[in-house]
């Protein structure tokens, strides 16, 4: 049977960040686990600019079901004006493990 789980991307500007939002979603049961990947270097278009940062990059395992309290939550503690938010859905897995995503959300 599929689960309705989503990979949520969000990039961070620092690890007290990036552990601040983490904790919040894993602790309110919005996601079962985020990975942080520190050290990553972006770079992108700002304000007409080529910019460049060193971030930490949330890959946020968790329920579709919660990706709206996991949206209003990342955008109440983000201190980027335009966070990235971007939702890929899993479409396969490792049956097991997919169970225990789809196990830990709040929203059941």
């Amino acid at each position: 049977m599929p689960h309705a789980i989503d990979i949520i991307l969000c990039t961070c500007p620092d690890q007290d960040t990036a552990e601040k939002i983490s904790r919040l979603l894993v602790t309110n049961k919005m996601a079962a686990c985020v990975n942080i990947l520190p050290g990553i270097t972006s770079i992108y278009t700002w304000n007409g600019q080529i910019e460049s940062a060193q971030e930490q990059l949330l890959m946020i395992k968790a329920h579709k079901d919660n990706y709206q309290a996991i949206e209003t939550t990342i955008v109440s503690h983000h201190p980027y004006d335009l966070p990235e938010i971007i939702a890929v859905p899993v479409e396969r897995g490792l049956p097991e493990y997919l169970h225990w995503i789809a196990s830990c959300h709040s929203l059941k």
